[in-house]
């Protein structure tokens, strides 16, 4: 009597379930039924998806460009010594009896000096805050259309990483708001080279310089998936990045130096957070390692 024995799937045949998997997630919705996609069909699929996000987020724009004082007293509280901030220092400071640190008051004027300067200002600003909005939705069409060509496991990570990407983004985003920019815009705002020289500043100055910073710093709080993306590759590993720690931190200190205010409190309140970032890396990369 011949007896039948079980054997474990082996590298190989885990290889073809992968790729049944993938074949399968190819045939999605958009997919015709008797082959796979062609080049005209994935053209079809990623411009119909573009059209979507394309019409949400001209809803959200035409909102934001409605609502236009609700927009713009959002944009230019920052500038304003009685923003969230400046009050949250205050009480700070007066709760441990160090009223010599409180911000104080301060009035900055923006002033326009071109003709058509207010009306594109308006439009542009509506637009960043229709894809900031929409910005959920976006990520996820852009996630729909890549995901089929992808591994189930390959899914699963990416999954992850782009929320990852989404939330570290957006988290960047608030701290430039609540706490970079305010302080950015105090100091540089009133720093005066003499008292004849009185600061007005543009608006064109004002909103470049706020979504250009709000950029950077949405961008810097991607370092841990940077860190991820590398770790994965093999060219960077949590020893590496524990060997440099100091030289991590003297950099994080100059890089802070340079976009705030020269004193203690700021240039802590901004070293920190980007600190924690990079050891946030090491964790990340060390537990990939063990995975």
């Amino acid at each position: 009597m011949t007896t039948t024995k079980n054997t474990p799937t082996t590298g190989r045949n885990r290889q073809l379930q992968d790729s049944a998997q993938k074949t399968e997630m190819i045939h999605d919705e958009t997919m015709p039924e008797n082959g796979a996609m062609t080049v005209s069909d994935h053209i079809d699929e990623l411009r119909r998806r573009l059209m979507r996000i394309a019409v949400l987020v001209a809803i959200f724009s035409i909102a934001a460009f409605v609502f236009k004082e609700l927009l713009f007293n959002i944009v230019f509280a920052p500038s304003h010594d009685d923003f969230i901030l400046y009050r949250w220092i205050g009480s700070l400071v007066e709760s441990i009896g160090v009223e010599s640190m409180h911000p104080g008051n301060f009035e900055v004027q923006l002033i326009n000096t071109e003709l058509s300067s207010q009306f594109m200002t308006h439009i542009s600003m509506s637009f960043y805050c229709g894809c900031i909005m929409a910005s959920p939705y976006i990520v996820y069409q852009i996630f729909r259309f890549i995901s089929p060509a992808l591994y189930e496991h390959e899914r699963r990570y990416s999954t992850q990483i782009t929320v990852a990407v989404y939330v570290l983004f957006i988290i960047g985003l608030l701290m430039c708001y609540y706490i970079i920019f305010p302080i950015s815009f105090r100091f540089l705002g009133t720093y005066q080279v003499s008292e004849e020289v009185v600061n007005t500043i543009a608006l064109s100055s004002y909103i470049s310089s706020f979504t250009l910073l709000s950029l950077m710093m949405g961008l810097t709080f991607e370092v841990p998936v940077l860190a991820f993306l590398l770790g994965k590759t093999g060219l960077i590993n949590s020893a590496m990045l524990r060997r440099y720690r100091k030289a991590a931190f003297i950099g994080v200190m100059v890089l802070s130096a340079v976009i705030t205010p020269p004193d203690l409190f700021t240039l802590m309140l901004m070293s920190l957070p980007l600190y924690g970032l990079y050891e946030l890396s090491i964790v990340i990369l060390s537990r990939t390692a063990k995975q």
